[in-house]
């Protein structure tokens, strides 16, 4: 994952209280989705890329797959050994090195929310095509890079017209920023990456990957009844929020 700033690490604990309570994109939106798409066999090798405390390699376990979990916070990882069945594997790891893997033993990767806060996308993909097996397949969730640019978009309302719409400022440019992690609760941050979509699937390619699938996922929110409300939640159901890609190991 390149370098250590990208970790969650300073962010552990609050991360860990956030997937526990009810109401979060991950549990109600991108899990179900998620597990749809990916159509989890029993025996299969899942391995959980930036897995964080493990909320998604332990739904991963309950559909029967053998689940590892990697990720570069040795502290998440703690937490994930802590709160998970004993079954599953976890190793603290960066995403571009592996090492504890041998070659061809998984059948799926997962990347949630994670991608954005990677450095080294080439070495990330060198990684994931080493270790999946012929025709494993890679599946990718992230900030949906057309209409999340960090500090270069935001939601604005046109008064006239009733409207809420996206504005974006950049896009095509790739840009690296200092974010933080929990605004309003302190200032603990990390690190993060804008990439346009071409780039995905150029690295994608250029690593042995072939795109089969991709998916825009909305809000599945709604506005309390206000002045604005009808217009938010229009807009919640035309702006995608998240993307997913899956890719084939070619």
């Amino acid at each position: 994952m390149g370098k250590q700033t990208t970790s969650w690490s300073n962010s552990a604990e609050w991360y860990d209280k956030l997937l526990s309570e009810e109401g979060t994109y991950q549990k109600d939106l991108i899990l179900p989705n998620l597990l749809r798409l990916m159509e989890i066999k029993k025996g299969e090798i899942v391995l959980d890329l930036a897995c964080g405390q493990g909320f998604f390699s332990r739904e991963f376990y309950k559909k029967g797959a053998h689940v590892i979990g990697a990720d570069i916070s040795k502290k998440l990882i703690d937490i994930a050994r802590n709160k998970s069945p004993k079954e599953i594997r976890f190793e603290a790891a960066p995403a571009d090195n592996l090492k504890f893997l041998p070659n061809k033993s998984a059948n799926k990767i997962t990347v949630v929310l994670a991608i954005q806060n990677m450095e080294n996308i080439t070495g990330v993909f060198s990684e994931c095509r080493r270790v999946l097996k012929t025709e494993g397949k890679l599946f990718i969730v992230m900030n949906h890079p057309a209409f999340r640019v960090l500090k270069k978009s935001s939601w604005e309302y046109d008064e006239k017209n009733k409207v809420q719409y996206r504005r974006i400022d950049e896009y095509i440019s790739e840009s690296k920023e200092k974010i933080l992690m929990h605004p309003g609760e302190s200032d603990e941050s990390t690190i993060s990456f804008h990439r346009p979509l071409q780039f995905y699937f150029k690295a994608l390619n250029k690593g042995g990957f072939c795109v089969s699938r991709l998916e825009e996922w909305t809000s599945n929110k709604k506005s309390q009844p206000g002045p604005r409300s009808v217009a938010e939640n229009k807009a919640r159901k035309e702006i995608p929020l998240f993307l997913f890609i899956e890719a084939v190991s070619i």
